[in-house]
């Protein structure tokens, strides 16, 4: 079997290009698609089948991949305007003339999105270009690959320039692998330097400091009322597998009622947005004809799994299953599962597989390590790791500790921090004592911490504020003396 990777730019496609898409799959023996995190298609096809399918796609001008993902796709969060929030001014023109303007297949892994939601992730993307509240501008944050280290970009980005800025970014990192691709410690003010010595981009400075949003995950299933008298449609699959006579129905249906567009989502579910109220009844037919449910508890669909994982998919279904039996409460937290370091999931806690455990049939020999993110953002890459060693019946207990733990803290907002995002992903077991000594910039709540030092301006892991002669914050650039000394929580221990 050979998977077919077919890349869906910002999550948009137009019902005639799928039903194109599956009408070749069908021909070619598929019987099932999935999404992946990044909005894009998968299936798989058999060896005898692939001169036939490559044919049928070459034909209708579908790029794809096989057995590779050599160009990720562009992440946008285009799929929930209007239906589960308002932007100011980022509209669909927008998306899809910045979608236009790349004339090039990127490497990167590049994210558009808005700053007033929290459905989509924010820094999963090596270049996130995040809404600011300037119209037609950009903040840019830089996950340099394979390493969690952030860099702001020290202006604001104009819409028309972000494929061109995204391409020299793209052309001067893999030139200087050295400086800039998996290296532990980057210089990002270099990067800008050589990259604006290549490129004439409208500068515009930064006025204001990213303020994002506190994380919430509405809810994004079944069928929903928007606008004067418009819904929009959820569907989730439990196993991720969309059959495609079904997704062929859709598309059939979308056509026939003039929705021109269906949409993907980072949970690997589907929406569809502008359906008349009076059409209803033609969407339930297709729906009851599959037997599709559409009402899922909401603590089975705020999990990410790393894509085409079967193992962390089975792992998922069987934790959603317990914690529903148990009756947790699950609301603004965030789960993901990783079996495979630096796949780019994120989540406010993370279930990480431990000893290569992927590899072996033994179920006794499970370890799995339980990491949350110091203020329980998901778009944090702060973690702190709650247990080591965990064997598999062990995980549902522990995880309910641990929600438990975070309930805790929500009944004492002074000790929840705001979001910080440090460059480096903290494995260490928390320390002894019940609290940590750190400082808190006053104007943007991020934190210096000397347990991890501050990548950005050059400081090394474990050097005391109080030795600093000079300091400016990493995120708005105060000064040292904007900082005050403030309590970190700890995460609770029992053996």
């Amino acid at each position: 079997m050979h998977t077919i990777k077919i890349n869906l730019p910002g999550g948009i496609v137009a019902a005639g290009d799928l039903f194109e898409v599956l009408t070749a799959a069908e021909k070619a023996g598929v019987e099932e698609v999935r999404f992946g995190n990044r909005q894009q298609l998968f299936f798989s096809v058999a060896e005898d089948k692939l001169p036939v399918l490559k044919q049928d796609l070459f034909l209708a001008d579908i790029m794809f991949e096989l057995d590779a993902d050599v160009h990720p796709n562009i992440l946008s969060s285009y799929a929930i305007e209007e239906v589960m929030y308002h932007p100011d001014w980022l509209r669909e023109g927008v998306y899809k003339d910045i979608l236009d303007l790349f004339d090039y297949r990127p490497q990167l892994k590049i994210n558009l999105v808005d700053n007033d939601q929290t459905f989509f992730p924010f820094f999963t993307g090596n270049l996130n270009f995040i809404a600011s509240d300037t119209s037609n501008h950009w903040y840019l944050y830089i996950r340099f690959p394979k390493t969690n280290i952030l860099y702001q970009w020290p202006t604001l980005v104009y819409s028309e320039d972000i494929a061109d800025l995204s391409s020299t970014i793209e052309r001067t990192i893999f030139a200087y692998p050295e400086k800039f691709y998996d290296q532990p410690a980057i210089d990002g003010s270099q990067l800008h330097r050589l990259v604006s010595a290549g490129g004439d981009f409208v500068l515009q400075p930064i006025s204001k400091q990213l303020q994002l949003p506190e994380f919430t995950l509405s809810y994004y299933e079944g069928f929903n009322r928007y606008g004067t008298n418009k819904l929009w449609l959820g569907i989730y699959r439990r196993n991720e597998l969309f059959n495609v006579p079904f997704l062929k129905d859709l598309c059939k249906v979308c056509m026939k009622t003039r929705v021109g567009q269906l949409y993907t989502t980072p949970w690997k579910s589907l929406i569809i947005k502008g359906i008349d109220a009076a059409e209803r009844n033609l969407w339930d037919a297709v729906l009851c004809k599959y037997r599709i449910n559409v009402r899922h508890a909401s603590n089975e669909l705020n999990w990410q799994v790393e894509d085409q994982c079967a193992y962390g998919l089975e792992l998922k279904n069987e934790l959603v299953r317990k914690l529903n039996e148990e009756d947790v409460r699950t609301f603004k937290l965030c789960f993901a599962i990783k079996t495979q370091p630096k796949t780019g999931l994120f989540g406010s806690i993370v279930i990480r597989t431990q000893h290569g455990i992927t590899q072996t049939n033994e179920r006794s020999g499970e370890r799995f390590e339980i990491l949350y993110t110091r203020d329980f953002n998901p778009n944090s890459k702060d973690f702190i790791s709650f247990r080591k060693e965990v064997p598999r019946p062990e995980l549902s207990a522990c995880l309910i500790d641990l929600c438990s733990y975070y309930y805790g803290l929500q009944s004492e907002p002074d000790l929840v921090a705001n979001a910080i995002y440090l460059e480096e992903e903290v494995t260490a077991e928390p320390e002894e004592e019940p609290q940590e000594k750190v400082y808190q910039c006053q104007r943007c709540y991020t934190v210096y911490d000397e347990q991890y030092g501050d990548a950005v301006n050059d400081i090394a892991a474990g050097t005391p504020f109080e030795a600093l002669a000079t300091y400016c914050c990493p995120t708005c650039e105060a000064p040292k003396e904007d900082f005050k000394l403030a309590e970190m929580p700890q995460p609770v221990h029992t053996e």
